[in-house]
């Protein structure tokens, strides 16, 4: 586990969530400000209707796909971190047994914990499916598992390859 996390910091992770939460607290913003402006401003009789119309929607759809899209761009992260770790340490199969225990530890000792404190753990503390995981920040254990099974399948296959040519 320490190699994927060390993997966040070779992959320079926090700068591009940084930049990612910025963009999206710019898009936050502007359906903010066109809120007021459609609030406030002045409106032709005319132009109300579709100005009220769309300064609703794009007050609450802006906000989610900048959610969305943050959150998506913090799971595919996690993911590169997983596949750039077991590069590091050269044991794809280490680290997606680390990654079975974490999670085989939630399902025996569960634990109560506020959502918005669920990004700061490595395993996602309660159980959830459907809409729940796609405002998750990190991509199911299962899924990730399967990546690191599949690294070491293609690490394997090469080594054997390259022990065949030698001969």
């Amino acid at each position: 586990m320490l190699a994927h996390e060390f993997a966040h910091i070779k992959n320079r992770d926090i700068l591009l969530t940084t930049v990612a939460a910025t963009i999206a607290g710019a898009i936050s913003a502007m359906a903010n400000l066109f809120q007021l402006a459609t609030l406030f401003g002045q409106h032709d009789e005319d132009e109300e209707g579709g100005s009220m119309l769309g300064g609703l929607a794009m007050l609450i759809l802006a906000p989610i796909a900048a959610t969305l899209i943050q959150l998506a761009i913090s799971r595919a992260r996690e993911y590169a971190a997983d596949a750039t770790g077991a590069r590091l340490c050269d044991e794809p199969l280490a680290l997606a047994s680390a990654l079975g225990k974490l999670e085989r530890g939630t399902w025996l000792r569960p634990m109560q914990v506020n959502p918005a404190a669920a990004p700061l753990f490595i395993v996602h503390p309660f159980a959830g499916g459907g809409l729940l995981r796609l405002f998750s920040t990190h991509p199911p254990i299962a899924e990730r598992i399967a990546r690191l099974e599949a690294m070491a399948g293609q690490s394997a296959s090469q080594v054997r390859g390259r022990a065949d040519a030698s001969v």
